[in-house]
């Protein structure tokens, strides 16, 4: 296999930075002028500012503001960040040794960087605040819901833990609080086909052959409440969401489910009110049993009045 080329310039609040590769056919008589055509979203004010502080390098060093097009060769750089609101809330390490990392992720905050959401997001604010560089995650959750995630702290049993979520090895719980409906005839397993298309941000459940499946049981009641446990056997964008809602007991908080509402990102009201409450299996590397269960509950269930206002 191919060995990933070493970036020339070190991570940046935990990112690495960007490499572009330079295309093997081109009219440009400079980088610069390959870059300011590659980038439209960069003002090219901005670009030659990088290029004057050395920002943009190649394998030999910093580029000259008039450095020569070269063809096939590559250049990196480090993107500018969009500004963020600070998640306020903290992540608790669950459990760490040489291999993993177990944490128990707040609502609110991403799991990998994306869109408008980089450094306020677990990978990163853990690379930074635990100086793990090479922390890389085993698989992820939603930005809204809480609770555990997986983390590999050695690059070499990246593979091996990964894997492990993709074969579907990995036994996992969560936790939901929802309206109460006594009609309602529980535990019961859902099946469904769920679909997600891209630059859509709701799922569907549409008819056809099901690719999702989650059991559902109640474990308590009170108020007009139930507290849910879910065991998902797929993972499909928004299962969990969805089957809920189908079940016509939308879980608390949910913003897209039974209706999409524009919630802005900066604010931290009323969170999602589901939880990853446990990760079983069987640890590819040493073969023991491993069981991690979550620090966290549910506020709508614990204080209900406080969730609400």
């Amino acid at each position: 296999m191919r060995r990933r080329q070493q970036p020339p310039l070190p991570k940046r609040y935990g990112l690495d930075p960007a490499r572009l590769r330079l295309p093997e056919t081109g009219e440009w008589a400079t980088i610069r002028d390959h870059l300011v055509e590659r980038l439209p979203r960069v003002a090219p004010e901005r670009i030659d500012e990088l290029l004057h502080a050395g920002g943009i390098v190649d394998l030999e060093g910093p580029i000259a503001p008039d450095a020569p097009y070269v063809p096939g060769g590559a250049v990196w750089f480090h993107r500018d960040l969009p500004d963020e609101t600070d998640v306020p809330f903290d992540i608790t390490v669950v459990h760490r040794d040489e291999d993993l990392l177990v944490v128990d992720k707040p609502h609110f905050l991403a799991t990998i960087p994306r869109g408008q959401h980089i450094r306020q997001t677990a990978l990163v604010r853990l690379r930074e605040e635990l100086g793990l560089p090479d922390l890389v995650p085993a698989h992820r959750l939603d930005r809204v819901t809480a609770g555990l995630l997986l983390f590999v702290v050695n690059p070499a049993r990246r593979g091996a833990y990964q894997t492990m979520f993709h074969r579907r090895a990995v036994r996992k719980e969560y936790e939901a609080i929802a309206p109460y409906r006594p009609d309602l005839e529980l535990p019961r397993t859902v099946r469904s086909r769920i679909v997600k298309e891209k630059q859509v941000l709701a799922a569907q459940e549409v008819e056809g052959e099901p690719n999702a499946e989650t059991r559902v049981d109640l474990l308590e009641h009170r108020d007009g409440l139930g507290r849910y446990r879910l065991r998902p056997l797929t993972g499909r964008t928004h299962q969990l969401r969805l089957h809920m809602n189908g079940l016509g007991v939308p879980i608390l908080g949910d913003d897209f489910y039974p209706v999409l509402t524009d919630k802005p990102v900066h604010d931290f009201t009323r969170p999602l009110q589901l939880l990853a409450a446990s990760l079983e299996f069987t640890d590819p590397v040493s073969g023991e049993p491993r069981r991690f269960e979550t620090t966290r509950s549910l506020q709508a269930w614990t204080d209900h009045a406080a969730w609400a206002g």
